[in-house]
């Protein structure tokens, strides 16, 4: 009898608990989370193709090297929004569409980088600098060798 108590006391704990996850969780709509998503992403990618096109047209780069400037240029941005605080504003907004980009793994490389540097450049940025990037690094090597 005593257990059935501590479970009947378990469920409504559970329940409780639930009820106050779904008070504190801000609703939000799945489709206008995609077209902010959307949105981000098409003007992350329309930055690039603006950096391409003037590259290519007004610099007379081939295509190799402009995309090499512009794959710089975009990390450039991106981590010194991330640095100003910006581009986690961005994600926040955007989502995965400021996340899936190029811009996307600067800001988690640097977001680190920047959190930890109170602790020192080799322990805080030289340790931590990786903890995003890192096994994205490791695993994108491997898969390079399998391929």
């Amino acid at each position: 009898m005593k257990q059935e108590n501590e479970e009947v006391i378990t469920k409504k704990d559970q329940l409780e608990y639930q009820a106050y996850i779904k008070q504190i969780t801000p609703a939000k709509s799945l489709p206008w989370q995609m077209c902010k998503a959307f949105l981000t992403g098409g003007l992350i990618c329309l930055l690039g193709e603006g950096i391409l096109k003037f590259a290519t047209n007004v610099m007379a780069m081939d295509k190799e090297m402009a995309g090499s400037w512009c794959s710089l240029l975009l990390v450039l941005i991106a981590i010194i929004l991330t640095g100003l605080g910006v581009y986690s504003k961005l994600v926040d907004w955007g989502g995965a569409g400021a996340l899936v980009p190029i811009t996307g793994f600067a800001n988690g490389v640097a977001s680190p980088a920047i959190e930890y540097k109170k602790e020192g450049q080799i322990y805080g940025i030289g340790c931590k600098i990786f903890t995003i990037a890192g096994p994205v690094i490791l695993y994108g090597i491997l898969t390079s060798f399998i391929d």
